[in-house]
């Protein structure tokens, strides 16, 4: 899995969303162009933005010891996967200014470095290392992308 704290993967991860229009066509899945570039933000909004309430109780519970490694493992995402509902996407978005607070997001995580997010506390899965880190950043976009070709 590609390291997304290195900086020429995340040039190339922003070349690939550059690649995106307003009006590309996904190969699978429900969600518009815009809605994706919003869904990829939500993982972002997690950890700088504080915007979405962390899980409590016996959701934190499944989310930590049943999810945890599906996400943060180095095996790609099926297409068609179930997505949490803190990540769905239903109404139109501003395809431009999604893509530009994706390309700020991505930036700043690869600025911060992987030194940044080791041991570093997840929204939902507890502290993992820079390398689970990277692989749930990468993968997700990197499945998105594909999804719309590019």
């Amino acid at each position: 899995m590609k390291d997304i704290f290195d900086k020429t993967v995340t040039e190339e991860v922003c070349k690939r969303i550059d690649l995106l229009t307003a009006t590309s066509d996904r190969k699978w899945g429900e969600m518009t162009v815009d809605q994706m570039l919003a869904h990829c933000n939500v993982a972002y909004e997690s950890v700088y933005d504080n915007k979405h309430p962390k899980p409590k109780g016996i959701k934190k519970w499944m989310l930590k010891t049943l999810v945890k490694n599906f996400v943060v493992n180095e095996k790609p995402y099926k297409k068609n996967g179930r997505t949490a509902p803190e990540f769905l996407v239903v109404n139109e978005r501003d395809f431009e200014i999604e893509k530009e607070r994706l390309h700020a997001y991505i930036n700043k995580t690869q600025e911060l470095g992987g030194a940044y997010f080791d041991n570093k506390e997840s929204h939902s899965f507890g502290k993992l290392t820079k390398k689970e880190w990277s692989n749930m950043f990468y993968k997700h976009l990197n499945h998105h992308l594909n999804q719309f070709g590019v």
